[in-house]
């Protein structure tokens, strides 16, 4: 799946506006539905990160959390935008990654499974040998 860039400042400020978002210490996500057929990512990190090489390594590590998530489970046609926090350059994209895909969970972006979901669902009996 192609991954194209969030780059004008108004869809930042939609995603921020109307978009529901997922917080947690490392990491806060923004989801909004766009009219487009595909999905939309921009990841920021303010100076409240710290200085430029803290936030770039915050973006980066934001970065590599991102491609290492499954993406072709994901719901298409949102815009996301992916916030650091002050812990985030501290941080390793694989403690990021499970966070990141909690977040896209609780939004709802993430296609259930059919087969996770009749064996998390407590109606379906257990088989016991």
């Amino acid at each position: 799946m192609k991954v194209v860039k969030l780059n004008q400042n108004r869809d930042f400020q939609r995603a921020y506006r109307k978009g529901k978002f997922a917080a947690h210490p490392l990491l806060v996500t923004y989801a909004v539905k766009n009219r487009m057929g595909e999905n939309r990512i921009g990841i920021t990190a303010s100076k409240k990160v710290g200085n430029a090489v803290k936030r770039n390594r915050a973006r980066r590590v934001i970065a590599a959390a991102w491609t290492t998530l499954q993406l072709q489970k994901l719901k298409k046609g949102y815009d996301i935008v992916l916030v650091a926090r002050a812990k985030t350059p501290l941080a390793k994209s694989t403690t990021i990654a499970p966070v990141l895909e909690k977040h896209l969970q609780k939004l709802g972006l993430m296609e259930h499974d059919q087969k996770r979901d009749a064996v998390d669902d407590p109606a379906v009996p257990e088989i016991s040998v």
